[in-house]
């Protein structure tokens, strides 16, 4: 889960109220949380690109791009729970919102206990699975909950980058990651064809967890489309 230094996790408030915006800033405070505010939702792609919140409480009525927008930008590389606040009590609106990814729908106005509860049961929904957390291959582990990897009982060193990669790759384990899935979920959106970055970022990763980095075992390539990630030898 995504948060400051001190481990508090991170939620981004979008909404063009300036009082709406201290109101909840305070109240994520308040209950152990570091707020992140934007006030338009291209303010918010670049936050949740760069920040990685651990949730977003987005509002619809958003000047220039959409709440609905934002929501569309999201969904094409980030699973980040989203909680929509709406002063539109409509069905067709609530629908809308939720087919095109949103996690819950608050009208306001609401109850800061009640947002809370829905913030919270958002949260759940999104966690790892228990049996998901821990890889363990023949060479190194992966501990996904932690976000380290360990090789002979250390820790081996990664970049914040490098180790957003491994993190990608290994939830993903046995499935092709495409380089534009891999670019938008690392760097952002704005990136789309920047594959040169990863070939970089890859060799790095072979090379500190690799047996034999020119012959890599588990972080493979599929030529021309992207890597995948596999736990055990690969098949002849």
């Amino acid at each position: 889960m995504s948060g400051d230094e001190s481990g508090a996790p991170s939620v981004l408030v979008v909404d063009d109220d300036p009082r709406m915006r201290k109101t909840l800033e305070l109240n994520l405070r308040a209950r152990g949380y570091t707020p992140l505010l934007a006030d338009t939702g291209e303010h918010a792609l670049k936050l949740i690109a760069h920040h990685r919140p651990a949730l977003v409480l987005l509002d619809l009525g958003l000047p220039g791009m959409s709440g609905l927008d934002v929501l569309r930008g999201l969904r094409g590389w980030t699973e980040v729970p989203v909680v929509v606040l709406s002063g539109r009590d409509t069905e067709p609106m609530k629908v809308q919102a939720l087919d095109l990814g949103a996690d819950d729908y608050v009208v306001k106005p609401f109850g800061m206990d009640e947002l809370f509860a829905r913030l919270r049961a958002a949260m759940r929904r999104t966690r790892v699975p228990e049996r998901e957390v821990v890889v363990e291959t023949a060479d190194f582990t992966v501990d996904l909950a932690a976000k380290q990897v360990t090789r002979d009982g250390a820790a081996v060193r990664l970049t914040p980058r490098q180790w957003h990669i491994v993190e990608v790759l290994v939830r993903n384990r046995g499935r092709l990651v495409t380089h534009r899935e891999l670019l938008h979920e690392v760097w952002g959106p704005e990136y789309d064809r920047e594959s040169n970055y990863l070939r970089v970022f890859m060799t790095k990763i072979r090379q500190r967890l690799e047996p034999d980095p020119p012959r890599p075992r588990y972080f493979l390539t599929d030529p021309g489309l992207g890597y995948r990630f596999q736990s055990g030898a690969p098949e002849e």
